[in-house]
C-alpha cells in the first residue's frame, strides 16, 4: 500500500519533465509489481509446489535489493523536491518523498528477518 502511494503521488504530477522522478517511478512501480507477485506466490502458497527455488535466497535477494533502490530512489526523491521547480506539484513531491523513506524502511525490516530466516536455514 505504501509503495502504491509513492508511484501514484509521482504519477499524478508532470514527473516526466524531471528525469530524476522518472528515475523513482521506475523503482516504485518496478517493486510494487514484484511485490505484488510474490505476495501473491505466498498467498497461494505457490512456493510449495516449486522446491528447486531457494526461496529463502530469492526472498533475502529481492528485499535486499529493493532496500538498496529504494533508498536510493528516496534519497533522489527527497533532493528534487523544490518549490522552485513546480509550486503546483510540491505537496505531492514531498508526501513521495516521506513515503519513499517508509517503504525503505519496511524493505530494511524485511531484509533483516529474510536474513535471519536464510542464516537459520543454511545452518540446518
Amino acid at each position: 500500500v505504501l509503495g502504491l502511494l509513492v508511484w501514484t503521488l509521482i504519477a499524478g504530477t508532470e514527473y516526466f519533465l524531471y528525469p530524476a522522478f522518472g528515475w523513482v517511478m521506475f523503482v516504485a512501480v518496478f517493486y510494487w509489481v514484484l511485490t505484488v507477485f510474490f505476495l501473491i506466490i505466498y498467498m497461494t502458497m505457490t512456493y510449495t509446489r516449486i522446491p528447486q527455488v531457494p526461496w529463502t535466497m530469492v526472498g533475502l535477494c529481492f528485499n535486499g535489493s529493493a532496500f538498496v533502490l529504494y533508498l536510493i530512489a528516496a534519497i533522489v526523491d527527497a533532493s528534487s523536491v523544490t518549490k522552485d521547480l513546480d509550486s503546483h506539484n510540491y505537496n505531492s513531491w514531498a508526501a513521495s518523498s516521506f513515503f519513499a523513506f517508509v517503504v525503505t524502511c519496511c524493505y530494511a525490516g524485511n531484509t533483516y528477518f529474510s536474513f535471519i530466516s536464510w542464516r537459520s536455514r543454511t545452518l540446518q
